[in-house]
C-alpha cells in the first residue's frame, strides 16, 4: 500500500477522557488493544504516515504514544461534553500549522470504531488527492425499510407501506457508520462542518460497523476482535509468563485422602520452555494458588515460581521490572478472571483456548491449544517464531 506523506495527509483521531457512557473507553481493550491505540493502527496501515490523537488524558496520550501516534494536547475548553469534534480538528490543524504541517487532506478517525479498514479508509483518501471528492465518508449499504412514529401509529420513511419489492428490485440506501471522515482540509477551514462541496461515500463493511456508547456494545466488540481482527500468529515479546492450573494443567486434580493432589501435565509444554530457556527468554509461572505440585513442576522446566499470589498485577509488575523488561514487551498467558489484572498490565495478553470467556475477550491473542494440552508448547514456539522474524529481518 503507497504512503501518504504529511504534505497529503494527516490523520486526527479526537479522543478526550471524559467519557460517561463508559467511563475510560477511548482507553479500554478491544483484543487486547485499546481502542484509541485500534484507530492509530487503522491510519498507520492506510499509509498515513503522520498520526496525531487530540486528548486531554495522560492515559491515553500514553497509548496514542505507544501505538505511533503523536500527540496534540486539547485544552479544557475543547474536552467537555458539549464540545464539538469540528471544534478538536479545527484546533488540531491551527497546532499543525504551528508546525509547518499543513495537510492537502484531513483524515478524521473516532475511536470508538473498533474495526476501521485499512483498505477502504486508504482509498477515501485518495478519492480526496485525486479531486474526486471534497468530503468522504463511511457507510455500508442497507435495503432496510424504516420507519417514523406518526402520533399514535407508524408511517414509512424509505418506501410505500403498501408494496413491498424485492431486495433485487429496491435502490440501496447508506447508514454513516462514524467511523472515519475524510475532508480536503481547506474546504474544512473555511465550512467548519465535515460536510462540505462535493460529499462521496466509501462503502464499508456492515458487519464491522459497530460503535461503541455503552457498555453492551463494547461487550460486542470485544466478541467479535477474534473474528474480525487479523492477529499476527507470533509473539514479538521478550518474556513469557503463565499461570499454572488451566494454563500447564487442564485445571483439574486428583485429591489423595492425606490432601495431597496429582495434575496432569502435557510433556510438549517441558520442550518448548526448554527451548525458550536456549533463546535466552525470561519465564515465571505465577499462581494464586501455594501447592507443592507447582514448585515441583517450575523445578522439572527451570522456571521460577511465584505462588500463593493474590495480586497478581502487583507481583508481575516488580517481577519485570527485576529483569529490566519493558511490561509492553511481556506475554501472560491466563484461563480465568484471576489473571485479567496481569493481562491488562502486559502487551500481549494471551488466553489459553478454554480460557473464561473474560479471559478471551480480554485476550489479544487466543490461543488453539487448551491448558494442559500444548497450550504452554504453543506459546513458545509463537515467541521463538517472533524471534526468528526479527532476525531474519
Amino acid at each position: 500500500m503507497s504512503g501518504f506523506s504529511p504534505a497529503e495527509a494527516v490523520a486526527v483521531i479526537p479522543a478526550r477522557g471524559g467519557s460517561k457512557g463508559v467511563p475510560g473507553k477511548n482507553v479500554a481493550p478491544v483484543g487486547g488493544v485499546p481502542l484509541v491505540a485500534r484507530a492509530v493502527a487503522a491510519a498507520l496501515g492506510a499509509g498515513i504516515a503522520d498520526v496525531r490523537v487530540s486528548t486531554d488524558d495522560a492515559r491515553i496520550a500514553e497509548a496514542a504514544r505507544a501505538a505511533g501516534a503523536g500527540v496534540i494536547e486539547r485544552p479544557a475548553d475543547l474536552a467537555g461534553d458539549t464540545a464539538t469534534s469540528e471544534a478538536a480538528l479545527l484546533h488540531a490543524l491551527d497546532v499543525l500549522a504551528a508546525e509547518g504541517v499543513e495537510p492537502e487532506v484531513l483524515v478524521f478517525l473516532q475511536a470508538t470504531s473498533p474495526f476501521i479498514e485499512s483498505g477502504p479508509l486508504s482509498r477515501a483518501v485518495q478519492r480526496v488527492l485525486d479531486g474526486a471528492a471534497d468530503s468522504v465518508l463511511a457507510a455500508f449499504e442497507t435495503y432496510a425499510f424504516l420507519w417514523r412514529r406518526s402520533g399514535a401509529g407508524a408511517t414509512g420513511v424509505n418506501h410505500d407501506a403498501s408494496f413491498r419489492p424485492r431486495r433485487q428490485d429496491r435502490e440501496p440506501h447508506f447508514q454513516e457508520t462514524g467511523a472515519f471522515y475524510v475532508l480536503r482540509a481547506s474546504g474544512f477551514r473555511e465550512a467548519r462542518f465535515r460536510f462540505f462541496g462535493r460529499v462521496a461515500i466509501e462503502p464499508v463493511s456492515a458487519a464491522r460497523a459497530v460503535e461503541i456508547d455503552d457498555a453492551h456494545e463494547l461487550a460486542l466488540a470485544r466478541t467479535l476482535a477474534p473474528v474480525f481482527d487479523d492477529v499476527p500468529r507470533h509473539l514479538p515479546v521478550d518474556a513469557l509468563v503463565t499461570d499454572f492450573d488451566g494454563v500447564h494443567t487442564d485445571d483439574a486434580a486428583l485429591a489423595s485422602g492425606d490432601g495431597s493432589e496429582a495434575v496432569r501435565v502435557h510433556r510438549g509444554d517441558g520442550l518448548g520452555v526448554e527451548r525458550l530457556r536456549a533463546a535466552g527468554v525470561p519465564m515465571l509461572i505465577l499462581s494464586k494458588e501455594r501447592n507443592g505440585v507447582v514448585a515441583a513442576r517450575g523445578a522439572k522446566l527451570r522456571v521460577p515460581v511465584l505462588q500463593a499470589v493474590d495480586d497478581k498485577a502487583t507481583a508481575l509488575s516488580a517481577w519485570l521490572a527485576e529483569q529490566g523488561v519493558d511490561p509492553a514487551r511481556c506475554a501472560y498467558v491466563g484461563n480465568d478472571v484471576n489473571d485479567l489484572s496481569a493481562m491488562a498490565l502486559v502487551g500481549w495478553p494471551v488466553a489459553v483456548a478454554d480460557a473464561h470467556p473474560a479471559v478471551q475477550r480480554a485476550a489479544r491473542l487466543v490461543l488453539r491449544n487448551r491448558g494442559g494440552h500444548g497450550a504452554v508448547r504453543e506459546a513458545a514456539e509463537l515467541v521463538l517464531a517472533s524471534r526468528n522474524r526479527k532476525e531474519e529481518a
